[in-house]
């Protein structure tokens, strides 16, 4: 007896290691795969580490810096910069502006978008192709040229004045140009295709059998849009709102050129701290308070959305 049980002790003891074996060939491989994959990714985070992260710790870094001289001679580490900020009315008065301003673009891109993206959705696909091609043929143009053209039709003598004059709509030119509605038709110009394909990309996704559904037990188009596509199209509008939102706050030539001194949103304000007062650990504060209320504004509405606050709305 004791023979065999040595014996089925030696074929069990074959039989784990040859089921063994395939394991750990399989664990070899996976972990080969896992090292493959980390080194095809190296060359992309060496190059954001390189020109995201180190630049935007040096500017955290900066921000901290609290210095009166050109050169630096009295460099010392403190809160002074962003004391400063949040003490001067001047510059709570311009994130505010800047907020407000990217709020306005972005409803009035919203209220222009979403027609031209339900239009879109319910077209033929060579329509769709067509309307695609315009929507996306201003971002072909530089946004300086598309400014300038604003810039001509919104002046006291411009096109838009002439025209409302002309009409005996108005008595006097609007100031149109260096305003703040100025401002908001720029923005509004310059991120609208973002607006329209975020939310044609949600329309795209709906089951046109649902409207159909809804026609035969007895629901009207308006009720139809109201119940199926505008709640199943929030997905985009967020995310069409979070896009524009974001380019508003950070853009600085539309705000400059259409804006001007009369409209100082944050990116000009920081611009100017930089390059014309040479005030580098001061802009530095600036544009990470400017990063800060950006982000924070974009987890509010983010987080709120989650929590199916809006879809209730339309429930």
């Amino acid at each position: 007896m004791e023979p065999l049980r040595n014996y089925a002790d030696q074929e069990v003891s074959k039989q784990g290691k040859v089921k063994a074996e395939p394991q750990n060939k399989m664990k070899v491989k996976k972990r080969r795969s896992w090292i493959a994959g980390l080194l095809l990714l190296v060359p992309i985070l060496l190059f954001i580490f390189g020109f995201f992260v180190v630049p935007m710790l040096y500017i955290l870094y900066l921000s901290f810096i609290s210095t009166d001289s050109l050169n630096g001679s009295d460099a010392a580490f403190s809160l002074q910069n962003y004391i400063t900020l949040f003490t001067d009315h001047y510059y709570l008065s311009s994130m505010w502006l800047t907020v407000k301003i990217s709020l306005y673009s972005v409803l009035v891109s919203l209220i222009l978008g979403y027609p031209i993206a339900l239009t879109m959705a319910k077209s033929s696909p060579k329509v769709r192709g067509y309307i695609t091609l315009l929507i996306a043929s201003p971002l072909l143009v530089s946004i300086v040229v598309r400014n300038f053209g604003w810039y001509l039709l919104l002046l006291p003598n411009g096109t838009i004045n002439q025209v409302l004059m002309n009409l005996g709509l108005i008595h006097k030119p609007l100031n149109l140009l260096f305003s703040e509605i100025g401002v908001v038709i720029g923005l509004s110009n310059a991120y609208l295709p973002f607006m329209v394909l975020a939310i044609v990309t949600s329309l795209y996704n709906i089951d046109p059998s649902l409207e159909k559904a809804g026609a035969i037990l007895g629901a009207s188009p308006l009720r139809s849009f109201f119940s199926i596509t505008l709640p199943l199209s929030l997905p985009g509008i967020v995310s069409g709102c979070v896009l524009v939102f974001s380019l508003s706050m950070s853009a600085y030539v539309t705000p400059s050129l259409m804006g001007g001194a009369n409209v100082p949103m944050m990116p000009v304000v920081v611009y100017d701290q930089i390059n014309n007062l040479l005030k580098w650990t001061f802009g530095s504060a600036l544009s990470y308070v400017l990063l800060l209320v950006t982000l924070l504004s974009v987890f509010i509405f983010t987080r709120a959305f989650e929590k199916s606050k809006f879809r209730e709305v339309f429930r």
